[in-house]
């Protein structure tokens, strides 16, 4: 269980090959995921958050092998969701008396999901716990990145930021750090884990990253909530999360749709062959919302500069797949991104301005006023959906 780390710090958490939807059915985790927790043994004993609650009684039974739980001086909860907390309950029975550091939102939420009124322990931005060998723990609090609970605390001496669920990503791995792992599988996770959970907090992100770096602490590793640790440049995927809160974008075009009998999906593709033709240099993808998994369709709607967005007219509206991924899209809060509506239709073809004003709803500049194609695309309905995408092309580039 027990996998060192640095020095007096060890890593005591659970990786969960099994796990393919996280946030109920709202994440979907490919690769798994993990639940960190971390042991540090200075002249002081500190447990900083357990793992999720289908896992509480293992967690429990692990730690007592390595540790008597009474030599736990403080067990700091860093936010309280359950995949963070989830072991308190059983840990907290054994221990009852033993102080839970975490910020004033903090006892709010811990209570909120377990009906506790542990030996709660509030703590501030600036707060600081000697541990002993002349080491601290520097509290920093991180309201709303991603809960109002959020915290983080740095480790003096070893120069540890414990991070919680900022640069952390849904990945399962044998290995425990950044170095250690698929390259490219890494980035992967970690940007859909930015574009899906933190996009609506991004100038918050800014904000508390300026105000690390400002306090000029060296920093030789960041111990994450999810997914390995950063050992080998730590401040790379600083450097990442400053680049994506930055209103981020890549030289992309996404085309997101749902279809009934196939013409909203002709439409799409000679759509994306218009963009391609007008603009070589663009990557063009398409995704139909029906098929494809829908948290990462949102990374690529992350990625992109501009979204299209089809769906036929049904009962006055559009098809479920494409509403559900839109009030999620919403909800991000993307920003300095544009958009355009399409669709077929048969009689009434109320879709394309239903979808306009999705979109202008989630805050999405747009780009002309949609285009509608009357029952299954002709030939020469098609040539105007080329068109369509190339105009959409000289669009963007008028408004940028």
């Amino acid at each position: 269980m027990r996998k060192p780390i640095k020095s007096n710090v060890a890593w005591i958490g659970k990786v969960d090959w099994e796990l393919n939807k996280f946030h109920g059915n709202e994440y979907s985790t490919h690769k798994g995921s993990s639940y960190n927790s971390y042991l540090i043994e200075e002249e002081k004993t500190v447990l900083i958050d357990t793992v999720w609650a289908p896992f509480a009684k293992e967690f429990v039974a692990n730690l007592q092998q390595e540790i008597d739980l009474k030599k736990i001086d403080y067990v700091i909860a860093n936010h309280a969701e359950i995949d963070h907390s989830g072991a308190l309950p059983e840990l907290m029975r054994l221990i009852p008396d033993t102080p839970i550091i975490c910020t004033a939102n903090g006892v709010e939420s811990l209570k909120g999901h377990h009906h506790q009124d542990w030996n709660f322990k509030v703590v501030k931005t600036g707060d600081t716990l000697d541990l002993g060998n002349g080491k601290q723990l520097i509290f920093v609090e991180a309201p709303m990145l991603h809960w109002p609970d959020s915290m983080f605390e740095y480790l003096t001496g070893d120069n540890i930021l414990f991070s919680n669920d900022a640069f952390g990503q849904h990945y399962a791995s044998e290995h425990l750090f950044n170095d250690l792992v698929d390259q490219e599988e890494l980035l992967t996770e970690c940007i859909k884990y930015y574009a899906n959970i933190l996009t609506p907090f991004s100038r918050l992100v800014t904000k508390k990253i300026e105000q690390f770096l400002s306090l000029k602490l060296p920093l030789d590793m960041i111990c994450t909530s999810h997914g390995v640790i950063w050992r080998e440049n730590p401040a790379q995927i600083v450097e990442k999360y400053m680049e994506w809160a930055n209103d981020y974008h890549e030289n992309q075009i996404s085309i997101i749709y749902d279809t009934m009998w196939n013409a909203t999906r002709i439409m799409a593709e000679q759509i994306a062959e218009g963009i391609a033709a007008a603009d070589p240099e663009v990557t063009v993808k398409q995704f139909n919302t029906a098929g494809k998994d829908k948290n990462d369709i949102i990374t690529e709607v992350f990625k992109s500069k501009a979204v299209l967005v089809g769906s036929p007219t049904i009962g006055k509206g559009i098809l479920t797949s494409i509403a559900g991924i839109m009030e999620e899209i919403k909800g991000l809060n993307f920003k300095k991104k544009k958009a355009a509506a399409f669709g077929s239709y048969g009689w009434s073809g109320e879709s394309v301005k239903v979808l306009s004003g999705l979109l202008k709803e989630a805050g999405f500049s747009l780009l002309n006023d949609g285009l509608r194609i009357l029952w299954k695309p002709d030939k020469q309905a098609q040539e105007q959906c080329f068109t369509f995408g190339q105009q959409c092309v000289d669009d963007f580039r008028s408004e940028s």
